[in-house]
């Protein structure tokens, strides 16, 4: 049978066609919610490798997962269940199930219903669903509140429960390469968290050497906490593991170590690269373990053989922060670096070190750039790329002094 000429009808004639019409889509919606119920009821989701339901209807259908989710979450509350036995239980809303089979609720409605019945008994569903037959869903979760509000209004007040206090937590896990962190902490210790962590995150100040920080707010922040556990490295109170103070043991053989190849390990069973292992061996709290060829300990660091506390004292003394050109980090933001490196057979002085912030550390092991000492001051060649006549430069942010000559 053809469809009439709509514009043949009167409007009362169109109103009661667009009724019928919704009518027939919110029961023709109620099917489909019974088989979208049915793909979760047998694991279709894993069936088809999926996470699950809502993921699969995403690329089924075309929704959005948030809509795929409400249709899933609506579907729920009005299938029947099946127990393992094969008994059919009654719906989670069995008024609105029956409601909605006829036509009369939208998904909306079911949306609703369901969250004005989380705060009023079972029996209270059919008047619910009465009201929802005749108003719109914010009308109906309105007349949810009355209702909850009238069926309480006699009972005690409730008194206030005292709150729950936080709970600091931290959740650690390896993808990849790099190790992600998960925090939350209470208010105190989350003020005290932001306090350490800012002044390390602000950006580089622009040098003619290096420019502007091109760093995000993420990146610095990033590089923020991993000074922060630089500095505590270095703490005088760390607390102990087996007997002595935290530290680190990296191990490989002699021979990657020079070339700068292979990979290490640490006590964590992680493998991180050669190039890596040449800077952190410069760090107090980090016990390298060289091995020769039949993989016998050739020498052992210790942290007392790395940088002791009074060849950093000299060097605080000394260069006043970090070295680089331009560098503003005070001391205790520094690492102290072997200028021959410790792995070339440098050994640990105040003649064979200076003092490098983290970035700038990094810069000058995976760099160009080389540092020396002239006349007890540190200064660095740049790359030839940056300066062809490769003119010394120093820091003159700690002292007043300009650049020294060649």
């Amino acid at each position: 049978m053809s469809e009439p000429n709509i514009r043949l009808l009167s409007t009362d004639e169109l109103l009661s066609a667009v009724v019928g019409d919704v009518v027939e889509i919110r029961v023709l919606e109620n099917v489909m919610m019974q088989k979208i119920a049915e793909l979760e009821r047998r694991g279709a989701a894993a069936e088809l490798g999926y996470k699950n339901v809502a993921q699969v209807l995403r690329h089924a259908v075309r929704w959005d997962l948030k809509t795929a989710r409400q249709w899933v979450a609506r579907a729920a509350l009005l299938a029947r269940e099946i127990t393992p036995t094969g008994a059919v239980l009654e719906p989670e809303l069995p008024v609105t199930a029956a409601a909605t089979a006829d036509g009369e609720l939208s998904g909306e409605h079911i949306s609703v219903v369901a969250e004005v019945m989380k705060d009023l008994p079972p029996e209270a569903e059919a008047p619910v669903v009465e009201f929802a037959r005749e108003h719109e869903p914010s009308a109906v979760r309105s007349f949810g509140k009355e209702l909850a509000y009238k069926l309480y209004q006699d009972d005690p007040e409730p008194r206030e429960a005292e709150p729950e206090p936080p709970v600091n937590r931290l959740r650690t896990q390896w993808k990849g390469e790099q190790l992600e962190v998960w925090a939350k902490l209470d208010k105190i210790s989350g003020a005290k968290f932001e306090a350490m962590i800012d002044p390390l995150a602000k950006p580089r100040p622009i040098t003619p050497e290096e420019g502007p920080d091109p760093r995000s707010r993420a990146e610095r922040e990033g590089d923020a906490f991993a000074d922060l556990i630089d500095l505590m490295l270095r703490a005088d109170r760390l607390p102990e593991h087996g007997g002595e103070p935290v530290t680190l043991t990296l191990t490989m053989s002699y021979d990657d170590l020079v070339e700068k190849a292979g990979l290490a390990m640490l006590d964590t069973r992680e493998r991180i690269p050669a190039a890596l292992v040449r800077r952190l061996a410069c760090n107090a709290g980090v016990i390298p373990v060289v091995l020769g060829g039949r993989s016998e300990p050739m020498n052992v660091g210790r942290k007392a053989r790395t940088f002791t506390a009074g060849i950093r004292r000299l060097l605080v003394a000394r260069d006043r922060g970090c070295a680089f050109p331009g560098c503003h980090r005070p001391p205790k933001h520094c690492d102290a670096h072997h200028i021959r490196f410790w792995s070339e057979g440098g050994e640990t002085s105040v003649d064979n070190a200076v003092l490098l912030c983290r970035h700038h550390h990094t810069l000058i092991h995976q760099s160009e750039w080389e540092v020396k000492l002239l006349n007890g001051i540190p200064v660095f060649i740049p790359p030839a790329w940056l300066d062809p006549d490769r003119r010394p430069r120093t820091n003159t942010t700690h002292r007043d002094s300009g650049r020294v000559a060649a």
